[in-house]
């Protein structure tokens, strides 16, 4: 059996989200039968303390405080980009010149000029990419759009796409980068998960209603003033599928008790669906077929019948967590970069998503509706 090829990556950020890409890293080797060997080669911080102890804690071989030595270094093959989102574009435009695969968590870019510079500098050189959408990645949301593709809940009439958290609902919370006017606000956050997962289920957007609003209106600055906030706290917009489906999207990060509410309901002629994050290995399915008497919405549990479950465990209700949504992401991500399939959502489609935030925003503006371009 000769041996696979190997490819080394170099993780710029250590924060939750880089965490998190570690553990997907880690697990994809062991359930999957990947087409690379992986290794964990640099790890880069703000600081050379801080890039020693994620080296120590993360398993990788070296450490910088700077990350231009990853983006140079002819032994590592792909970047992986968790730093803040305004580092993002500087980051990953640097790794493409230098020929390296790049995996950026998401939003791709705080503007969507940016993140389409982005895609197309990774179209002209050639290199595979991803943006962190790992909620995608979920055994039931491909359940769900396998559903709506093959009719099963009709011709679809109704929408309703929801991401909501509380992490900015304390008006004490300080200004942070998730805040800075390029880019920042609840609709960009974590309302483009709404928004990329609509896409996912029901086919592109064609036009937006938007209303993004700013509740809590200065934030504490760390240094004993405050600062003004002028990103939206609750985006929503009302939305119209090229398929002709209707419905709305909201990102809400101040949503009071609410830790990770990614919903969607769908709605059809023979039937609907329900699915909620903060119990997402379940998918819940109304069926219009069934006799009078006994309808109602019955739980479909994720099980070995949903790949890549069985990857994970041999039996339903033992249940995927986040950082295996992670690992399966990163399984896609390894095949594209083999040329076994299409990257499952490279840059190109972060840019959409981006697209699709920026022109909400501007709707919200002029409240008026607006075109999406295709």
């Amino acid at each position: 059996m000769s041996k696979k090829p190997l490819l080394r990556v170099g993780l710029i950020g250590t924060g939750f989200m880089g965490k998190a890409h570690v553990f997907g890293f880690a697990s994809a080797q062991k359930v999957f039968d990947l087409p690379y060997r992986l290794e964990m080669h640099t790890v880069a911080d703000i600081t050379e303390e801080a890039a020693a102890r994620a080296a120590g804690d993360f398993g990788f071989a070296h450490a910088s405080a700077d990350w231009r030595t990853l983006v140079s270094n002819p032994e590592i093959d792909i970047i992986d980009i968790t730093a803040p989102n305004a580092l993002h574009k500087e980051m990953a435009l640097a790794a493409i010149a230098a020929g390296k695969h790049v995996y950026c968590e998401k939003p791709l870019a705080p503007l969507s000029a940016d993140a389409r510079e982005m895609a197309l500098a990774a179209e002209a050189k050639g290199v595979k990419t991803q943006v962190g959408f790992n909620y995608l990645c979920n055994p039931m949301l491909r359940l769900a759009r396998e559903m709506i593709a093959a009719g099963e809940l009709g011709e679809i009439h109704g929408y309703r796409g929801l991401h909501a958290e509380d992490y900015m609902a304390d008006a004490s919370c300080p200004f942070t980068f998730r805040h800075d006017p390029a880019g920042g606000g609840a609709l960009a956050d974590i309302g483009s998960h709404a928004l990329a997962t609509a896409e996912f289920l029901l086919g592109p957007i064609s036009e937006v209603m938007g209303d993004c609003i700013t509740m809590i209106s200065e934030r504490p600055d760390g240094r004993g003033g405050t600062r003004k906030v002028e990103v939206d706290d609750v985006g929503r917009a009302f939305v119209r599928f090229a398929n002709g489906a209707q419905g709305s999207i909201e990102g809400n990060w101040i949503a009071t008790g609410r830790k990770m509410q990614h919903d969607f309901e769908v709605y059809g002629t023979k039937g609907a669906l329900a699915f909620t994050q903060e119990r997402f290995n379940e998918l819940h399915f109304y069926s219009n077929a069934d006799p009078a008497g006994r309808r109602g919405f019955r739980r479909i549990e994720a099980a070995p019948d949903h790949p890549p479950y069985g990857h994970f465990c041999v039996a339903p209700g033992h249940q995927l967590g986040f950082n295996d949504l992670k690992a399966i992401e990163i399984e896609g991500y390894m095949r594209a970069i083999a040329g076994e399939i299409p990257e499952p959502f490279g840059f190109a489609a972060g840019s959409r998503i981006q697209q699709l935030v920026e022109t909400i925003q501007r709707s919200s503006s002029t409240r008026q509706w607006m075109s999406v371009l295709a």
